[in-house]
């Protein structure tokens, strides 16, 4: 399989809840040549050697592995609170296990790193759930490195300040930040373009996704296509740029229709390659 990317090169999130020769031909008819895998919460992971035929069948790289979990629901801010994550106390146990799972699957397919959300950390570094998930975080972030793999933490439950504190706490050399700038906005925690100023050396690999605030209280922003909301993507370019990061841009479109989230992929792919010149 072909490892080298570009600078900046341009990929796709996908999910791994179909046929795996089937997406990737989907992908490729795409223009691109690497991606980030969803990891659906009830898939069976004995369906890695399928992926890692038909992914060096077409020379198609995986960069990172992203584990969901069974019961998460992203319906507003007390669903993602009580379901999403680490931070759900009843579900740790099972869902590290999983997670762990999501590594050995990762390394059978060649990719470099995992990921996920970790739920909402609290802001107190004593806080009991804080220090539980930081200590979950370890012991997942040291299997990921016995296994050469990166484990990266999605933005947007926190603010960036938050983030970072909690990677400092973890202190482990292998995690860092899958930075998503619509997600941010989505859950109202910041600026992104002023977060990546803060939390940019961490960033592991990025997702190019946009969206607008949310309207009420306890609600959820509203994710929209590529170039359509408030993220602004030649702003979040530049700011990319200046926090030295050149790894590659990965469109992540959550459409429930099928056929709009191609279009709306296609759409994107073509912004930003117009602006990436």
């Amino acid at each position: 399989m072909e490892k080298s990317l570009k600078p900046h090169e341009i990929g796709v999130m996908f999910w791994a809840d179909g046929d795996p020769v089937r997406t990737v031909e989907q992908l490729t008819s795409l223009g691109v040549r690497c991606g980030q895998m969803g990891i659906p919460g009830d898939l069976d992971l004995k369906c890695a050697p399928e992926w890692s035929r038909a992914l060096a069948a077409a020379s198609f790289r995986v960069y990172t592995v992203f584990a969901a979990f069974d019961g998460e629901s992203y319906a507003d801010i007390p669903a993602v609170q009580s379901t999403v994550g680490f931070t759900p106390r009843a579900t740790r146990e099972e869902r590290e296990k999983r997670m762990r799972a999501v590594i050995d699957f990762a390394a059978q397919i060649g990719a470099p790193g995992v990921a996920t959300h970790v739920g909402f950390v609290p802001d107190n570094v004593r806080d009991p759930d804080f220090i539980a998930v930081r200590e979950m975080v370890r012991r997942i972030a040291d299997e990921a490195g016995h296994r050469n793999l990166t484990f990266a933490l999605e933005t947007g439950q926190e603010t960036a300040e938050v983030l970072l504190e909690f990677i400092h706490d973890v202190n482990r050399d292998n995690v860092g930040i899958n930075f998503d700038p619509a997600n941010m906005i989505l859950y109202g925690t910041g600026d992104p373009i002023e977060a990546l100023g803060l939390v940019g050396e961490h960033v592991l690999s990025v997702h190019c996704k946009d969206g607008d605030a949310p309207a009420g209280e306890n609600a959820l922003g509203e994710e929209k296509p590529l170039g359509q909301g408030s993220v602004g993507m030649e702003r979040f370019l530049a700011a990319l740029r200046h926090a030295g990061y050149s790894g590659p841009l990965f469109i992540e479109r959550e459409a429930r229709d099928p056929e709009q989230r191609l279009r709306d992929i296609r759409a994107g792919l073509e912004l930003l390659r117009r602006l990436s010149v």
